[in-house]
């Protein structure tokens, strides 16, 4: 029986752990698991808790299903009846501007107009603005085809400053939590790079996709015609799932399952305990063959305990896989440290409905750096999914730091909560303390896909390619959301399972 050890508990790793067991189950392949997690609980960011009637998410609050994995992955564990979609009613979104929070023109996909009138009427922009992003309808392709540009660049070279600064930076940053100025174009955004190439115009391509929306939705439920004759505005919401109590029931289910499908072992000291708790792995060796054992991983764990592995995942931010693969591999080593990092936070505040004049008709808002306020966002977290607050109560969910604004996360925790709260006072014309506040750091949480990006982890994945039995899956590299980190999990277990078998 072959041992697979996986590094890293978060919703990769158990993606990746649960795909071992799942595929070598099904095809008859002896394998027997170890997941290792430095920290007392798995599931990463993927952190509910439920206070008073409340459902409060520290992390992720949703996923999209236009990206299947974690769809499809939900469905398998037997968790359809449990996902919910965002509610029918105020599917859009706002933008701060000068005090006022502003609603995102219905259509307005990220960076650029679909509709003609929303946009025309919005004031989100000045009418020199709207004249400089209608000059996209005009402007060439960019000569360089295969050449990589920042968001920043594009979106200047398209539709303008005033684009950048009130619509795409803080739409993005609420993704990505990154600077334009430096994030990759082809790393983050490729549907976009995709349109001006087909279309030249990206306003005539999402008038494109609009129009055969539209056509689709006359064979569509009731449901979905509704939606789409409503509008939206910002990101895509009709996409956007979440589990009736939380995504952390996705993780919970995963280590459940896991511990259910890990073949038992006569003898094994591991036998019954597939993931392992508070235990950081120190080192990882890759010994050669000898007369007595074919090739294998070594990882030492700070505990002093040794584990032998016939195939290695390590499911962990690329600083912390760079550090266990020093003496390893070198190259891959400074590969990865080259990824950046930035830290976040989020902030649950709850509330009586009656203490917050907005009338809350949306999702939540952005704000423009250039606002230069305290956070980055906020989520109107019991207007987005029904059942996160009692009858009469209101959650919100506020963003704060990233690449933009770091300084925050060094203030204390009641400085930034006082801060917080005089900004979202204003905006939203709240009378009241908030009945609870529950804060949480994310510590060098999100990888930052800068220029080159894509054309390092091609370098990284051939490296990592030349070692025996070994796969790194993770955040850093093809995508930060929960779909892309459990694809990356799967197929670095599909992957590992491959080479065993061969």
């Amino acid at each position: 029986m072959k041992r697979v050890v996986i590094i890293g508990g978060g919703i990769t790793g158990l993606a990746a752990a649960h795909r071992v067991l799942e595929r070598s189950n099904e095809s008859g392949q002896q394998v027997n698991l170890t997941l290792m997690e430095a920290g007392p609980r798995v599931g990463g960011i993927l952190q509910t808790r439920e206070r008073d009637g409340f459902i409060l998410e520290s992390g992720p609050d949703s996923f999209i299903s236009e990206k299947p994995a974690a769809l499809e992955l939900a469905k398998r564990l037997g968790l359809e009846s449990h996902l919910i979609h965002t509610n029918e009613n105020h599917r859009r979104s706002f933008i701060a501007r000068q005090g006022r929070l502003r609603p995102v023109p219905q259509g307005f996909q990220l960076l650029a107009p679909s509709e003609f009138w929303p946009f025309v009427l919005s004031d989100i922009f000045s009418w020199q603005g709207k004249a400089r992003m209608a000059l996209d309808l005009l402007l060439p392709r960019s000569r360089a085809d295969n050449a990589d540009e920042t968001l920043a660049q594009f979106v200047r070279r398209r539709l303008g400053s005033e684009a950048l600064e009130r619509m795409a930076q803080p739409m993005i940053g609420g993704i990505y939590t990154a600077d334009p100025e430096k994030l990759s174009l082809r790393a983050t955004m490729p549907r976009f790079l995709e349109m001006e190439r087909e279309h030249r115009s990206l306003i005539r391509a999402l008038r494109k996709e609009s129009n055969k929306s539209r056509a689709a939705s006359n064979d569509s439920p009731s449901s979905v015609r509704r939606g789409l004759a409503a509008g939206t505005s910002g990101a895509r919401y009709s996409l956007f799932l979440s589990f009736d109590r939380g995504m952390q029931s996705l993780s919970d289910k995963l280590e459940e399952r896991i511990s259910d499908l890990n073949p038992r072992i006569a003898g094994d000291a591991l036998n019954g305990t597939p993931i392992r708790l508070n235990t950081t792995a120190r080192s990882v060796t890759l010994e050669q063959p000898t007369s007595d054992h074919e090739e294998q991983w070594k990882i030492d764990t700070a505990g002093g305990e040794t584990l032998l592995a016939n195939a290695l995942c390590l499911a962990l931010p690329a600083p912390v896989s760079a550090a266990l693969l020093r003496n390893v591999d070198g190259q891959l080593a400074s590969e990865l440290e080259g990824i950046s990092y930035a830290s976040s936070a989020t902030l649950n505040l709850a509330y009586e409905r009656a203490d917050i004049a907005h009338p809350l008709d949306g999702f939540g808002f952005v704000v423009p750096f250039i606002e230069n306020r305290s956070l980055i966002a906020c989520t109107f977290s019991s207007v987005k999914f029904s059942g996160r607050a009692p009858e009469g109560k209101v959650l919100l969910r506020a963003f704060i730091g990233g690449a933009l604004q770091p300084e925050m996360l060094e203030l204390s925790e009641e400085e930034l909560v006082t801060r917080v709260r005089g900004d979202l006072d204003e905006l939203l014309g709240i009378s009241a303390r908030p009945i609870f506040t529950e804060f949480t750091k994310w510590e060098s949480s999100m990888p930052q896909y800068y220029m080159g990006h894509l054309d390092r982890v091609d370098r990284i994945q051939k490296r990592v390619a030349s070692l025996s039995h070994f796969a790194l899956a993770g955040n850093a590299y093809t995508g930060p959301g929960i779909p892309d980190c459990v694809r990356s999990g799967e197929q670095a277990a599909d992957d590992l399972l491959g080479r065993l078998a061969s």
